[in-house]
């Protein structure tokens, strides 16, 4: 899986930096016969294109070296990076495009061969939005920040052509070629949000940001596999670094477990786990042995141990799952702060 996922990153990314070499030279052309500065704002963020697609490719090759003992948690955050530096690149960017754009409006000129100029750029927006959206899918698809960054730069590049040939075409109609310079300064707005949200993205990932969705995912398959011995989790943890998923969290099973038991519980629940998310996982899970401010939660109907009959059935979710401590010695929590509870 994980050399189909690999190989698949590859071709993407390679496709991408092959497509963004050719579109840049054609829009330099369309600037070079126009000497439009949207035109001009378009080409410079086809430079970001190219760059971002070749470090992007240097960073999933890099991600995928295994871990070793500089890097025990292997080399997947070089994405995030890449990600950080993509959208660095689109906020300098912007600030050129806003520079152009300014000195356009104030002293605006004739374009020349507008006509040829929009039909390539229309063109370069197309052959974009059908790249835009390969990278995506298979950034999702193999869980790459790196392709899923650059699909969503490249079609940011597509959003500033469309405005860009809507633009020029009403500059074609009036006349009025200040509205060149307008475009350019309303492009570079649009192409320093992305780039800001990329370099968010990136610091959240550095971070290791808690990730709604990753941790619903594991807790709805802690729910559905769910077994009687296994008592309750809690203190649940995830990130991802690159396409590897680090997680750990506390499995409280029955106290009279040996500990090949325990042990053996403890590697099944990893197996499970791993075989979901495609073996591109790395599990610790710290075994605990339960207790009697457990018996409230624990589903067993056969224990010679317990002390409390069940009180409270609580499903496993990301609310749940990440709190400290057992759901039991929360409830027990709970009902001190009932009033009249005898202390």
């Amino acid at each position: 899986m994980r050399d189909e996922h690999y190989n698949a990153r590859l071709r993407a990314i390679g496709l991408s930096l092959v497509v963004s070499i050719a579109l840049m030279a054609a829009k330099f052309y369309a600037y070079r016969i126009t000497g439009s500065s949207a035109v001009l704002s378009d080409a410079l963020e086809s430079i970001i294109n190219v760059v971002a697609s070749a470090f992007a490719m240097g960073s999933i090759i890099f991600a995928a070296i295994p871990p070793d003992e500089s890097h025990p948690y292997g080399h997947g955050k070089i994405e995030y990076f890449s990600a950080g530096f993509e959208g660095a690149l689109i906020i300098l960017a912007a600030i050129k495009i806003f520079t152009e754009g300014l000195s356009h409006i104030l002293h605006p000129h004739e374009i020349p061969q507008l006509q040829e100029g929009i039909l390539i750029v229309l063109a370069a927006g197309l052959i974009n939005l059908l790249l835009g959206i390969r990278l995506i899918r298979v950034g999702r698809r193999t869980r790459s920040l790196a392709l899923i960054a650059d699909g969503r730069h490249v079609i940011t590049d597509v959003y500033t052509s469309a405005g860009m040939v809507l633009g020029l075409f009403l500059v074609h109609l009036t006349g009025w070629y200040r509205l060149d310079g307008i475009i350019a300064c309303v492009m570079g707005l649009n192409i320093l949000v992305s780039g800001g949200g990329l370099v968010r993205q990136s610091v959240a990932g550095l971070m290791n940001r808690a990730e709604p969705e990753l941790l619903e995912d594991i807790s709805e398959l802690l729910e559905t596999h769910r077994k009687e011995i296994w008592i309750d989790v809690h203190q649940l943890r995830a990130w991802r670094s690159g396409t590897l998923i680090h997680m750990d969290f506390h499995l409280i099973l029955p106290r009279h477990f040996s500990l090949e038991e325990a042990h053996r519980e403890g590697k099944g629940l990893e197996y499970l786990i791993n075989d979901h998310f495609g073996g591109d996982t790395s599990v610790l899970i710290h075994l605990d042995p339960c207790n009697d401010p457990d018996c409230p939660v624990c589903r067993r109907n056969r224990c010679e141990l317990r002390g409390e009959e069940q009180k409270e059935h609580v499903r496993w979710n990301r609310h749940t799952l990440i709190l400290q401590g057992g759901a039991g010695e929360r409830l027990k929590r709970d009902d001190k702060k009932k009033p009249g509870f005898f202390r």
